[in-house]
């Protein structure tokens, strides 16, 4: 069982949404509004391999429940930190101060550009729309880009994650990854 998780309370929510982060993550990683299961599992897993934490802000496009991650064969899930938040408002009021970075095609500074400091949240949008205006109008200094070819919409979210959050380690020298 996740450790983040208090038993008995809100299984929609992990942890409970009155708890804080129980340390600071090295990195973060926050899906905003995530549709796609299969691109959050594959997410989650680079997450835990590497220590960085998972925020999802809600509506989620899937089931996070002990039953469906169990049924699901995500067998890496306990090992995860992951919160999750009703919606941006709650994200930002449960993490104040947040060095926050936007990954989008709206963005104009390469991935490799930007310095991540340590515990950096760094926030994809959903798979069919990416970020709200308000969200990119609210941080137009750190909206960074991954560089690709003009005539291509964007890559899959869980590959955009991992090459924006192995740039970020590789600034800190992978921490103390092996």
């Amino acid at each position: 069982m996740n450790t983040n998780i208090i038993p008995n309370t809100d299984a929609a929510h992990w942890p409970h949404p009155d708890q804080q982060p129980q340390r600071r993550a090295k990195m973060n990683i926050v899906l905003f509004e995530p549709e796609i299961p299969a691109n959050t599992g594959n997410i989650s897993r680079t997450c835990a391999v590497t220590g960085a934490a998972l925020h999802l802000i809600e509506p989620l496009g899937f089931d996070i429940s002990e039953r469906a991650v169990r049924r699901a064969g995500l067998d890496y899930w306990q090992k995860l930190e992951l919160y999750t938040y009703t919606d941006w408002q709650d994200f930002l009021s449960r993490n104040p101060g947040a060095p926050i970075f936007l990954a989008t095609t709206r963005g104009s500074v390469p991935h490799t550009h930007l310095s991540y400091p340590e515990g950096a949240y760094i926030v994809f949008g959903k798979e069919t729309a990416g970020l709200p205006d308000y969200i990119h109008d609210a941080y137009p200094d750190t909206r960074l880009r991954i560089p690709m070819q003009p005539d291509y919409r964007s890559l899959n979210l869980s590959n955009a994650v991992a090459i924006v959050l192995f740039e970020a380690l590789r600034q800190h020298d992978f921490f103390d990854l092996v």
